[in-house]
């Protein structure tokens, strides 16, 4: 098992994404985000007092698109971001932002940090 290799004070992050929060995505992405969510809250007893979070992501600009054409990639950036609260959609750095304050606070464990530029509450 890894816990025992994890030092004083350190953490685990994991990903698990908005679609669990979200239906319409399918049964796929739903349950996949769901099982990683409650994963998270598992751990967070289970490995206590080694803090376990995760960072839930909205639509983010990355490579994941890559297999789009560049003006289908483009066209579902726009639409997603005319849908968002914060009109635009997330970029790299927002993310790893999130993933930072995971990782740096000391006092949240099983956590599920949402960073989707509001994507939830639209």
């Amino acid at each position: 098992m890894f816990a025992p290799r994890i030092t004083a004070g350190g953490s685990i992050t994991l990903t698990s994404g908005t679609a669990a929060e979200q239906p319409g995505f399918g049964a796929l992405p739903v349950s996949i985000c769901g099982a990683m969510n409650a994963l998270t809250k598992a751990l967070a007893v289970e490995l206590a007092p080694i803090r376990v979070n995760a960072v839930a992501p909205g639509v983010v600009r990355t490579p994941l698109w890559a297999a789009m054409s560049d003006a289908d990639r483009q066209a579902m950036y726009d639409q997603a971001a005319q849908q968002l609260p914060l009109g635009r959609i997330g970029e790299v750095a927002d993310i790893a932002r999130g993933y930072l304050y995971c990782m740096e606070q000391e006092f949240g464990t099983g956590i599920v940090l949402t960073v989707d530029g509001g994507t939830v509450l639209v």
